[in-house]
């Protein structure tokens, strides 16, 4: 309505306008819009120009990209052929290390294989003590990131000549050894090949053994006969040409050093020996029998529990009774504790745990059988040895006074059957002690398992009685 209003009032002014005015208005009117014209002419011929100078700028950039990116396509040829015989290159070669890491590997293998092999063919040789610095010299070949050479060949190779040269040699030379007493010293050295070496350290003479392990040698406990001892001192001094040497590789030495057997010990302890190995045989079957029973009483229980439990839970009582009845032939002890408890299912709580604590101690004698006669075996073992240790001081006080104290040997026996019979005494009773603990320890487990069984079967029974809202 005001819109209305402005235009009939525009209307009426245009009617009564004087017409001077309005022809003058007419003008300026006509003037500004020519003007206006020729400016946004103007303004339009300015864009023109620099949309056109834009475009060639646009023109020149884009010529230039397009050189640029055929100057690249013509490098990315040129790489794409380089790349290409680059990868040929690399096949080839690729091919002929292939035929090449072959061969190196079988020489390197070779070489490290026969390294070791002459590492403890120096390590074992007696010979070695005199020349220490070959072991040294092999080190470095020994070790996987070391690739050996020609020069690592060559030093294989003489080093296996080397052994093999001192190994037919007779060697003199001053060294070190360990004396009958346990004590470094300082003495001549004499090595018959690989076979015998005698040591000479001014008091005595004897033979050596070498000991891979330290690449030393003792000297061996005993000495030999003084026959021997006088050969092997007049070849050292040079008056004999010949030597005695063991060629059994030290078997024949060790009969120098030899000891007696355990049976000789054994019969050397007196007539105690015999009820402490009585002892001893009677514990052993009752170990063994006691192993075996429990091996064979405990069977797959947890198995069987879980057979029980799941059953139990979902009420399929008769289920679980002839789950039972099944393994009853087995003579498993948690069989007859969860028959009980099954047994006693419609009893309350109270009930039903004596029921079953009067289940597992009826079952525990029987676990627990000839437990004690172990202990008692244990704990008279050594008392018979020292029973043995005392009858071998009284005999060998009986020799002192009859023969006195001049000659030991008289006196070796009583001794001797004191220590023996209180060290087999000792070696019967330990074990005897060890294997009653482990098989009460073992007998504890059962009746622990048979205890958490029947408080589990409790349990179930007792949920399963709370879900029915009634005793079962």
């Amino acid at each position: 309505m005001k819109g209305f209003l402005l235009c009939a009032l525009c209307a009426l002014t245009f009617l009564f306008a004087p017409s001077g005015v309005f022809g003058q208005d007419m003008r300026e009117a006509s003037r500004r819009a020519a003007h206006d014209r020729e400016a946004a002419r103007e303004e339009a011929h300015r864009a023109e120009a620099r949309i056109l100078q834009d475009r060639e700028a646009l023109r020149a950039r884009v010529q230039k990209l397009e050189a640029r990116q055929q100057a690249l396509d013509s490098d990315i040829s040129g790489l794409e052929e380089r790349i290409e015989a680059h990868r040929q290159e690399a096949a080839r070669l690729s091919g002929i290390w292939a035929d090449k890491e072959l061969a190196f590997q079988e020489i390197v293998g070779s070489v490290r294989i026969s390294a070791r092999d002459l590492d403890a063919i120096l390590r074992n040789s007696p010979l070695t003590p005199a020349a220490p610095q070959r072991v040294e010299k092999l080190e470095p070949l020994l070790h996987r990131r070391h690739f050996p050479g020609i020069d690592d060949i060559r030093l294989l190779a003489e080093l296996h000549l080397d052994e093999a040269r001192r190994a037919g040699e007779v060697t003199l030379w001053e060294g070190a050894f360990v004396d009958r007493t346990g004590a470094d010293r300082l003495g001549k050295i004499l090595t018959v090949g690989k076979f015998t070496a005698v040591y000479d350290d001014g008091r005595e003479t004897g033979f050596l053994r070498y000991s891979e392990d330290s690449r030393r040698f003792f000297a061996l406990s005993a000495l030999p006969s003084w026959l021997t001892r006088r050969n092997l001192a007049g070849y050292l001094a040079g008056r004999e040409e010949a030597v005695y040497t063991d060629l059994s590789g030290g078997a024949a030495l060790r009969q120098i050093t030899h000891k007696p057997s355990i049976a000789e010990q054994i019969r050397s302890g007196g007539p105690i020996v015999w009820p402490i190995l009585g002892i001893a045989l009677l514990a052993l079957f009752l170990v063994g029998e006691r192993l075996v029973y429990l091996r064979r009483v405990h069977g797959n229980t947890d198995r069987l529990m879980q057979d029980v439990n799941r059953m139990a839970s979902q009420g399929e009582w008769e289920g679980c009774l002839e789950l039972v009845r099944r393994h009853e032939d087995k003579q498993w002890p948690v069989i007859n504790v969860l028959a009980a408890g099954l047994a006693s299912r419609s009893e309350d709580r109270q009930t039903q745990e004596s029921i079953l604590q009067e289940a597992i101690l009826r079952e525990a004698p029987r676990l627990e059988r000839f437990l004690s006669v172990l202990g008692i075996l244990g704990a008279i073992a050594p008392l018979l040895g020292l029973l043995g240790t005392v009858t071998g001081m009284i005999g060998t006080f009986r020799v002192i006074t009859l023969y006195g104290t001049g000659d030991p040997r008289m006196m070796s026996g009583g001794i001797s059957e004191a220590l023996v019979t209180t060290m087999l005494g000792l070696a019967v009773a330990i074990p005897i002690m060890l294997l009653h603990t482990l098989l009460s320890r073992r007998v504890d487990h059962i009746i622990s398992e048979m205890e958490e069984k029947a408080v589990a079967l409790t349990n179930i029974m007792q949920k399963a009685c709370a879900e029915n809202g009634v005793h079962i």
